[in-house]
């Protein structure tokens, strides 16, 4: 059997295993303490960093390149669009929440609010908490003006770039940090998603010290 190491409420965790779900693969999930990293850790990723996919014999970091290295192996459903410039759109709204949305949002809230208080790292920065805070805002209405065009994000067909969209704000939904008031769009979108059956998993995480929103596992909010 296939072995995730992850930790529960990262986003490239999640991302990683939305894809596995998805597509009906059977994974064991091994929790992961990457601020304290052990020996054996850092032979499987010398980075240090989640998530890490043990499969076909090697150890296989970087949450991008492992979904689509399952979508080449796995391609039913295809979450990587055959079509070039889909293809791009979908890579290039899987950076945006990797990249843009993670450093402006994912790291100001989430990380400050959670992961500090994990790490033993101190208190969170307000000032942080009030950047993520502003910054989410512009992200929901650019999502909002994405999908006043689009059935999903990236085009007409679900993508990866939806799952890598619904990981950050699903984390972020868990310490109920997301206006889902702020755009009927976003919000239809996120229901669609998170009643896929591969979604459930994740509404059924539960991290000691941070219990659930009332709202968090509801699909009708």
């Amino acid at each position: 059997m296939l072995r995730l190491y992850h930790v529960p409420l990262s986003p490239f965790c999640r991302k990683v295993r939305l894809t596995l779900a998805e597509k009906k693969i059977e994974c064991e999930l091994v929790e992961e303490r990457y601020w304290e990293p052990s020996t054996d850790f850092l032979r499987r990723n010398p980075a240090g960093k989640v998530p890490v996919l043990r499969m076909d014999g090697r150890n296989m970091p970087e949450s991008q390149a492992i979904c689509e290295y399952l979508d080449e192996q796995h391609p039913e459903p295809r979450l990587i669009p055959a079509d070039a410039r889909a293809r791009y759109e979908t890579r290039r709204l899987c950076a945006w929440f990797d990249d843009k949305f993670h450093h402006e949002v994912t790291a100001n809230l989430l990380y400050e609010r959670v992961n500090k208080k994990l790490q033993g790292r101190g208190y969170p920065d307000s000032r942080g908490i009030k950047a993520g805070t502003a910054a989410i805002k512009f992200h929901l209405d650019y999502m909002d003006w994405l999908l006043d065009q689009r059935r999903w994000l990236a085009g007409d067909a679900m993508t990866l770039a939806d799952f890598a969209a619904a990981a950050h704000l699903s984390a972020l939904d868990y310490i109920s940090d997301v206006d889902w008031d702020r755009s009927q769009n976003v919000r239809d979108w996120y229901a669609k998603i998170k009643s896929r059956p591969a979604f459930r998993p994740l509404l059924a995480d539960q991290l000691p010290g941070f219990p659930q929103p009332a709202h968090y596992a509801d699909l009708d909010f």
